[in-house]
This record gives C-alpha cells, sequence and structure tokens, in this order.
C-alpha cells in the first residue's frame, strides 16, 4: 500500500518533460525525498490530532462528570420550603427554611419565629414555601412565608442583626395553589406573587410594595371564574409567554390564561388546555427547536414528568402533544428549570416529595431520590437522568443557584426528611 501511494506520488510530482528527460534524475529524487517528509509528518501531525483523548463530551458525546456533595443542614422535619440570601449581611449566602436561617458556612440556626419541629407521618409544617426578597427597601433580606394552603401569606422583616424574632407583616390572607410562584408579572423589575385567592374563588397576582412609603400589597384579579384554578389544594401553575406576544401569560393544568397589554385588566382571556394530571411547578420553552413554546410539567403526587408539544392546526389554532420524559419515581412536587452543567440548554431538577400525603400516595415508600436531568435539545428533545441522591428529594419547591459562589449551580431543599444543600464540585 504504501509502495503504490508513494509511486502515485512520484508519478504526479514530475512535470512531462522531466519524466522523459535521465538528466532529471538527481532533481526528481530530490522532490520525492521531499514529499516523502511531508506525507510522513502530515502523517505524524493527524495521528496527534485525531488520535488523542479528550473530554468526554467532544470525544464520545456523553456528558461531563457533574458531582455534587451532600451538607445535611438538619434532620428536622422544619419547612417544606427553603431561601436563600445573605440575611446578616456578611457577604455569604445563607439558607432560611420557615421559623429558622441557618447561617453560612457553618449552617448556625437562628430562630426568626417560634421554632417547631413537625411530624413525619401525619402532619404538615407551618411553611409550605419560602422567598426571600427586601419587602420594605431598607437592603437586608426578608422572608416570605407560604402557609398550609388557603391560608394567609406572611413576610418576615429582617431586624438588621438585632436580636429577637422577625416582625410579622402580612402579605395577602388567602393563598391557594399548591406551587404559588414569585415572578415579574408586570414587567417592572419586582418579583409579584401569583396564586389562587380560594376564599373569593379568585385567580390574583399581588403587587409587591416597590418602595419604603408603600407599606402594603396590591392585588389584581386574573379571573373571577371559581371553576379554574381557584380551590386552595389546586395543583399545577406556570408563567410563560404561550403565545409570543411578549407577554407572559399565566398556566394551570386546564388552560392558561392570556396576558392583556395592562396585566391589571381584569379577567384575562382564557385558553382551555389539558396538560395532564395535578402537577408542580410549570415552564414553557421551546424544546422541539420549532419556534414555538412548550410546557413542561410533573406529576405532584403519582409518577410521571411530561414535556407538551405545541402544534397548530390548519386554521391556526393551538393543540398539545403530550411525551413523557421520566416516570422511575413519584411524587415530583417540586420542579426547576435550570442550566446544572452551564452548556447553556436549562435542565430539569426535581426529586420525590417525601411523605407528601403521608404515606397514600403510589410510591411513598420508595427512597427519597433526587435528580437533574439533562436537556439534550432536538426534533425530538430527551433528558438523561442523573441521580444526586437517594436519602433527601424535594419539597413544594426547589432553589437550584450559586450558593458558593464559585460560579456553579448547587441546589438547596427542606422537606420532611430536613434541610439539605448540594453543593456542586469544581472538577
Amino acid at each position: 500500500m504504501r509502495i503504490k501511494f508513494f509511486s502515485r506520488i512520484k508519478r504526479f510530482c514530475l512535470f512531462e518533460n522531466e519524466r522523459m528527460d535521465p538528466r532529471s534524475t538527481k532533481i526528481i529524487n530530490f522532490r520525492i525525498h521531499l514529499m516523502k517528509n511531508i506525507v510522513y509528518y502530515f502523517l505524524l501531525i493527524s495521528i496527534l490530532l485525531f488520535d488523542r483523548p479528550c473530554n468526554a463530551q467532544a470525544s464520545n458525546g456523553k456528558s461531563k462528570n457533574v458531582q455534587f456533595e451532600k451538607h445535611v443542614i438538619t434532620n428536622d422535619f422544619i419547612s417544606e420550603g427553603v431561601a436563600t440570601g445573605d440575611v446578616n449581611k456578611d457577604g455569604k449566602i445563607d439558607i432560611i427554611a420557615g421559623a429558622y436561617w441557618f447561617e453560612a458556612p457553618e449552617w448556625k440556626r437562628h430562630e426568626i419565629a417560634k421554632g417547631e419541629t413537625f411530624s413525619v407521618n401525619d402532619g404538615y409544617s407551618n411553611s409550605f414555601l419560602n422567598y426571600s426578597m427586601d419587602v420594605n427597601r431598607d437592603g437586608w433580606t426578608d422572608l416570605i412565608r407560604i402557609d398550609f394552603p388557603g391560608k394567609a401569606a406572611m413576610w418576615h422583616e429582617n431586624p438588621k442583626n438585632k436580636n429577637g424574632y422577625w416582625k410579622e407583616h402580612l402579605v395577602y390572607p388567602s393563598v391557594g395553589n399548591e406551587s404559588p410562584a414569585f415572578v415579574d408579572v408586570n414587567g417592572d423589575g419586582n418579583m409579584d406573587l401569583l396564586c389562587a385567592d380560594p376564599d373569593n374563588k379568585k385567580m390574583v397576582w399581588v403587587r409587591a410594595p416597590v418602595s419604603q412609603k408603600e407599606k402594603s400589597w396590591s392585588a389584581s384579579v386574573i379571573s373571577t371564574d371559581s371553576l379554574r384554578g381557584t380551590n386552595r389544594f389546586t395543583h399545577g401553575l406556570g408563567f410563560g409567554d404561550v403565545n409570543l406576544d411578549n407577554r407572559p401569560d399565566v398556566l394551570i393544568k386546564d388552560g392558561w390564561w392570556e396576558a392583556p397589554a395592562d396585566p391589571r385588566q381584569t379577567n384575562w382571556e382564557f385558553h382551555a388546555a389539558d396538560f395532564g394530571e395535578d402537577c408542580s411547578q410549570m415552564y414553557t420553552m421551546d424544546l422541539d427547536g420549532d419556534g414555538d413554546k412548550d410546557v413542561i410539567s410533573a406529576s405532584a403526587h403519582k409518577y410521571g414528568i411530561w414535556w407538551h408539544e405545541q402544534k397548530r392546526t390548519a386554521t391556526g389554532k393551538i393543540t398539545w402533544e403530550r411525551h413523557g420524559i421520566n416516570n422511575e419515581f413519584s411524587q415530583t412536587h417540586g420542579l426547576a428549570l435550570v442550566d446544572i452543567n452551564g452548556d447553556g440548554h436549562p435542565d430539569l431538577v426535581t426529586g420525590k416529595r417525601y411523605f407528601a400525603h403521608n404515606g397514600h400516595d403510589p410510591g411513598s415508600g420508595e427512597p427519597a431520590v433526587l435528580y437533574w436531568f439533562e436537556f439534550k435539545p432536538g426534533k425530538e428533545p430527551t433528558w438523561i437522568p442523573h441521580k444526586i441522591d437517594d436519602n433527601s428529594g424535594v419539597g413544594l419547591q426547589v432553589v437550584a443557584r450559586d450558593i458558593t459562589k464559585d460560579k456553579l449551580v448547587d441546589i438547596v431543599m427542606a422537606n420532611k426528611k430536613g434541610v439539605f444543600l448540594f453543593e456542586q464540585l469544581k472538577h
């Protein structure tokens, strides 16, 4: 093979008159020697470039090895919601769960209100979801605590490193839906509360104070239809631009409300849709690259994580086709959409809400797993499951953000197993 190869080189390296003229032998031999050296070095460079081992993602299509270190903040059942923020202004991100905040980096426990440890087998806490924000614009991180569905939501005022319980203030008197959200409804850069009002059978969004002078939260009504999403135990809530008009809409499992130009307008137009069974947080995203927004949901108490493909009929009517993502574990009552591995594609983080209905849900006795699902976009998108832990799970929400300030996404959660931090490790 090599002889034929170099003979071809020899034949094509010569000019026509040199093939005919024997006096050109020295020139010919020089050119042949030169070409052999060129080919040799070309082959050597090719071997070095293409046969050398590369990182896993580049060489074999596999994802990089994302690893987490588990930190047990407490094994007490104190909350099923969790939040983060620099509570004492020491430059470190602390963890807040129910009546306590845990001071980084040693996670020393401090009381926000009178603490209580709740029963795992037959009870619930008074802290279903937690959010942190500077409510009164004084530069200090406050806590917003969502209680049992239907009860009042309160915010706890940071005492600025002074001793004692944090002062409580009302956010809204009756907060329904088991996944109330803090999102920017009116686009002013401030987080608002999105929820049901089960006492008055309405869907509402509640604007936070926008100045130190403003003391109260103000509600705007999305819908007065008492049959749509107004039960205190309604499952499934999302916020995203379904119809690509640059106005985020509000989703429940039975459809979506189309946001008007002014979100303070009452009775947004409702579009019925089937987004499956009772779910947790819902997200909109173009998952299959066709230019429209699809929907992600996860079962709150049974098995299943899905994506709902948006399609259009010949007349332009929006329809939805459901596809499965995973059904290996149940009770995915908290779901986050976040880029875990830094590849530019938002992934899913979820797990089992341990003993969500005190042992009465399907699979309630199975391990309390925590997973992240690596998103691979395409016409037929896929999610690669990665198990993080099998003795923690999730609560009613998942906080996924950089806690340790190393530019890697960490995961924080609270449920009946306790409060946990999963620190993503550097390679």
